[in-house]
């Protein structure tokens, strides 16, 4: 946890990414949320201003996939995070894939997932470099 609680602290921008179990994010990203509880109490600003985007990918097209971005999201704003989608239309609350019950495979192939994740990387990378540099 060390190494992940020193890339957090030193990062300008974040990528949360997870897979659909029943609707929310995986257990061991909701254990490095949890634990990031001591990095929190030590300093309550130590994500304050931090931009960050979520991707998640489910085995069903709406296997969850918004559900599990909006429990990402919440930690996000509790601790003074900027969260970034890809925008309206297409990534509203950021990158959204379905693999298709065909893991890595299934997500190549869907089109539609792959273009709100290049939406939430593009205005990702944008923020980045025009407020954090």
């Amino acid at each position: 946890m060390d190494e992940i609680y020193k890339a957090l602290k030193e990062a300008d921008g974040i990528i949360m990414a997870s897979p659909i179990h029943f609707g929310s994010i995986s257990a061991q990203l909701k254990a490095v949320i949890d634990r990031c509880q001591a990095m929190i109490m030590e300093d309550l600003d130590i994500f304050k201003n931090k931009v960050v985007i979520s991707i998640v990918v489910g085995g069903d097209r709406s296997g969850g996939q918004e559900l599990a971005i909006q429990q990402i999201n919440t930690f996000y704003l509790l601790n003074k995070i900027i969260p970034l989608s890809g925008g309206s239309f297409g990534a509203n609350l950021g990158a959204c894939l379905w693999s298709q019950d065909d893991g890595a495979e299934g997500v190549k192939e869907e089109l539609y997932g792959l273009k709100t994740l290049d939406m939430t990387i593009s205005h990702f990378k944008e923020f980045l470099l025009e407020f954090k540099t």
